[in-house]
């Protein structure tokens, strides 16, 4: 199932030097282009290593929206695997699995008073149509199948632990309150009922 393994450097902050494995897959019956990065062995008891599932985020990972918290995380993530070592994988679920252009559109509704689960409801989607399978099955093509996991979010465990991986133990990221995104997140704890101390 593991296709390629190219190493590259990775940028944050000052910081130009964290090194970093790409991996990519095949055999998805998505078709989707998740890839896995892995840093440093990590460090960890027993052998269980750091692991965020990171759903795509254009708008947030690349130009930095202030709707959302998701490049925050994403720095946050590739920080602390530089330090302690992890696999993440980046998946190809852009706007919680609606796509680019959908969450566009999302966007704009949410500018006209829509939270953002309220924005996918009224675009005829369901609040989260992620699916953390084929993370579970890249976790076990690395033969991975327990891990400590870095998230809020109480889906991503349910759908690891249902495909045979076990989360031994959860970290959460930090609350990335910035100015435009405290409606998102206030949502995020009540319709997601993510972990967040706001």
């Amino acid at each position: 199932m593991i296709t390629v393994r190219a190493r590259v450097p990775f940028k944050i902050g000052q910081r130009s030097d964290i090194p970093a494995e790409l991996l990519s897959f095949h055999g998805f019956n998505s078709g989707k282009e998740h890839v896995a990065i892995i840093f440093k062995q990590a460090d960890t008891a027993a052998n269980v290593p750091l692991v965020r599932l990171h759903s795509e985020c254009l708008t947030g990972d690349v130009f930095h929206s202030s709707r959302c918290d998701c490049g925050e995380q994403l720095n946050e993530t590739i920080e602390k695997m530089h330090q302690f070592g992890g696999i993440l994988l980046y998946l190809r679920q852009e706007g919680r699995g609606i796509g680019l252009y959908n969450k566009l559109d999302a966007y704009q509704l949410q500018s006209q008073g829509m939270n953002t689960y309220e924005a996918n409801n009224h675009l005829g989607f369901d609040d989260d149509l992620r699916d953390f399978k084929e993370a579970a099955d890249a976790l076990l093509a690395l033969g991975i199948n327990k891990v400590r996991l870095i998230t809020n979010n109480p889906k991503k465990v349910r759908d690891l632990s249902q495909h045979n991986i076990q989360v031994v133990e959860v970290l959460k990221t930090q609350v990335h309150i910035k100015e435009g995104n405290q409606e998102y997140l206030q949502a995020k704890a009540l319709y997601g009922h993510h972990n967040l101390s706001l």
